[in-house]
């Protein structure tokens, strides 16, 4: 990759709607190599898709990522369960000490707590470690 196609990929995080022609002209390069590095970056799986920005919504007044600890079970079965959670935005089984961290936005800290109550209630969960979100960075 080099820095045509970092500039490319950057103006597409920016805004995934940007025509290739918009591109071209802010990188300096024809459409026809612009529209021929973006199929390339497709076909890689560099670019995986195009999403939307949505905005935040107004109730998740309380961000925290959970630090869970647990013996006998696999991440699939603790995932299941979560999913009755909608505040519950993402499950990363992850490597080390930690079994899995899980990503909520809560509308207040009684719901935050309730929720954390719950999968310490878990089957096999030793301990629960709670990490408040205090500034977030999207890139």
């Amino acid at each position: 990759m080099d820095k045509f196609d970092q500039q490319i990929i950057a103006l597409l995080r920016a805004d995934a709607r940007l025509t290739v022609s918009h591109i071209a002209r802010e990188i300096n390069l024809s459409r026809s190599a612009v529209g021929e590095r973006i199929r390339q970056l497709e076909q890689s799986g560099t670019i995986q898709g195009y999403h939307a920005r949505i905005a935040e919504p107004q109730g998740a007044a309380v961000k925290a990522y959970l630090e869970l600890f647990y013996s006998g079970a696999r991440c699939e079965g603790y995932v299941e369960r979560m999913r009755a959670y909608p505040e519950i935005r993402r499950c990363s089984g992850i490597s080390g000490e930690t079994d899995m961290l899980v990503y909520i936005e809560a509308p207040s800290m009684q719901r935050l707590a309730e929720i954390r109550g719950d999968i310490e209630n878990f089957t096999g969960m030793q301990k629960v470690k709670t990490h408040m979100l205090v500034k977030d960075w999207t890139f």
